[in-house]
């Protein structure tokens, strides 16, 4: 401690405390300490370096209001000119504890100590108060207390001198012989650029110069990212949580003020690589920054959970449930933007792992929805590993599940229809949207893996008569699959269709064209619409509900190459599967989540 040059004597008036060099031109200190910026010169002066005093201005300040509780307790001071002294260097965040305590150095400048003096302290948890401060204790019972003067100063390891905060605060009471310390890490959530000095080891400085990189991005008026129009829960604590997945590190208890914190958090407190790379890449997607989602490539990635193998003779229970999780789904959300100009905010993501991956994310007219939409999903294909079930899952406002997506040409260079491409399944935006459904449609996969087969409740041409309510009520305590005559396009069937849905039925399946379900049609033996059905009867009813994405695939692929003279019966058949626990984050991510 002895040759540490760069422990500081700070000035503002009257006001003195400590501080401590960082780079040549900056000096990190209390914001308290410099509190009467605005009317007296700030000078600092190096304890072993000379008193001379160099003029100095505030660059970076976190936000402290003058209160003693107020969080941001922290100043970055700005040379006039460069010291040739060799900066502080800092400990990993973990350091300054242990069992025994560390012992621990504060150099402070109190009245009648102009050339300053130390103060031995300790830890006494690593827990942090109020999610900013850790409390400082005596190191014995005497010696130099913690007295005004203190503060700002570094507080380091006796035996290496590297630091590992800054006293922020201390007892009113000379007999009270404790403090308060500014960990490093919390530091860095106010100065970014501090978060270069800070050894993490379990992250390079690449991957934190990759964050800082987009973040920057993301402040300036012309960044690529969508405008922030996003609601408070798809803030950084969505993110963080995105991040650490289910069954990761909770929220800390302080409340992230800034994407910076929480990607900060990460770095310097969850010893998890992957989380970081789902955060980066997160952000990487909304700003649009392909070098860095090149980058990402190398980096860590989710790890696979391992699922033991049932025992042999009979599957464990749980085993079909099991298998949904083979699915690596590929997520198109459309839904309305809301700003009543027609437009549509559209969202493809990936899944891989459990975990989701956003490709694009676009407010765009409805003219650009299909062609925006088809580029995506072939660039989230990237994001699948080789042996991963793809399957095709779009999320469509009500009044546009009968759309022909499953007919879409599937790239400019491919006039095939996107359902002979791969399993294609529509969901209903609003139904994925309720918290109590998707409840309901938890219970129900429950049930159904339980069940050697699935239930079909059919509803004939001749059904658009039924009580809306009764049905609701009669399909949520009988029916595992439901099957539609008609096309849900005359008002009588729409209806059924939303009671259906209201019922949480799991899988509904229905002919885009055909019967509109006005007359008798079911008298005649040439009725299309019971045609279908004795089909669906025939061909589906006895599988097992969590494959039929790639029986109704292979469906598609029968009737896209046949050569009858009549369109096959399965040509235009729709497929509404939903199970929440294959596609997770019910509510999705609409909107930006970097405002």
């Amino acid at each position: 401690m002895s040759s540490a040059s760069w422990h500081a004597r700070i000035s503002c008036g009257r006001d003195t405390g400590a501080g401590f060099l960082v780079t040549e031109r900056h000096v990190l200190t209390c914001a308290h300490v410099v509190a009467r910026r605005d009317t007296d010169s700030v000078a600092v002066s190096f304890a072993h370096g000379g008193y001379e005093e160099i003029p100095a201005r505030v660059v970076a300040h976190g936000g402290w209001d003058g209160r003693e509780s107020d969080p941001g307790d922290l100043a970055v001071l700005e040379l006039d000119r460069p010291v040739p002294l060799k900066p502080a260097e800092f400990a990993t965040p973990t350091d300054a504890y242990g069992d025994p305590p560390r012992r621990l150095l504060a150099y402070g400048f109190p009245k009648r100590y102009d050339e300053g003096t130390l103060a031995e302290y300790r830890a006494t948890a690593r827990q942090l108060i109020a999610g900013e401060w850790v409390q400082l204790e005596s190191w014995a019972a005497h010696g130099q207390p913690l007295a005004p003067g203190f503060s700002g100063a570094a507080v380091t390891l006796a035996d290496t001198g590297r630091v590992v905060g800054m006293v922020s605060a201390a007892a009113r009471s000379p007999e009270i012989r404790n403090g308060r310390m500014l960990p490093a890490q919390v530091m860095a959530r106010y100065w970014p650029r501090l978060a270069d000095l800070i050894p993490t080891p379990d992250y390079d400085q690449q991957q934190k110069e990759h964050l800082r990189h987009l973040l920057r991005q993301l402040d300036q008026p012309a960044s690529a990212a969508p405008a922030p129009t996003c609601a408070p829960e798809y803030g950084p604590e969505r993110l963080y949580q995105d991040a650490v997945g289910p069954l990761g590190p909770p929220l800390p208890p302080h409340r992230f003020t800034s994407l910076w914190d929480a990607a900060w958090y990460l770095l310097s407190e969850v010893p998890d690589p992957a989380a970081v790379t789902r955060f980066t890449a997160r952000l990487a997607d909304f700003v649009d920054d392909a070098p860095t989602r090149t980058a990402l490539r190398a980096w860590p990635s989710a790890p696979q959970a391992h699922r033991p193998d049932p025992a042999p003779g009979r599957p464990s229970r749980g085993a079909a449930r099991d298998a949904a999780h083979t699915w690596s789904p590929i997520l198109v959300e459309i839904a309305p933007s809301g700003s009543g100009d027609g437009s549509f905010l559209v969202e493809v993501s990936a899944y891989n792992g459990g975990h989701r991956r956003v490709v694009g994310s676009r407010r765009l007219p409805v003219d650009r929805v299909r062609p925006y939409t088809l580029e995506r999903i072939d660039e989230a294909y990237r994001e699948l590993s080789v042996g991963a079930r793809e399957l095709l899952a779009f999320v469509l406002p009500r009044r546009w599940l009968n759309t022909d997506v499953a007919h879409w040409q599937r790239s400019a260079d491919d006039d095939s229809p996107l359902g002979s491409f791969a399993p294609l399944v529509v969901l209903d935006l609003e139904r994925r949207r309720s918290g109590g459904l998707q409840h309901k449609l938890r219970q129900k996969w429950q049930y159904l893996d339980e069940r050697p087969a699935a239930r079909l409740h059919r509803i004939d041409c001749w059904s658009v008569g039924q009580d809306q309510v009764k049905l609701t009520i009669g399909l949520r305590r009988d029916a595992d699959m439901v099957g539609f005559a008609t096309p849900p396009r005359a008002d009588r069937v729409r209806r059924l269709f939303q009671a259906s849905l209201n019922a949480a039925v799991p899988v509904m399946l229905w002919p885009r064209t055909g019967c509109r379900g006005e007359h008798r049609c079911g008298e005649s033996v040439d009725c299309r619409g019971a045609e279908f059905l004795d089909r669906l009867a025939e061909h589906l009813a006895k599988l097992p509900p969590r494959e039929l994405p790639r029986f109704v695939h292979e469906l598609r692929e029968t009737a896209y190459a046949s050569d009858a003279p009549e369109p096959h019966w399965a040509y235009d058949l729709a497929l509404l599967w939903e199970d929440p626990e294959c596609l997770p984050d019910p509510t999705g991510y609409l909107h930006n989540p970097v405002g």
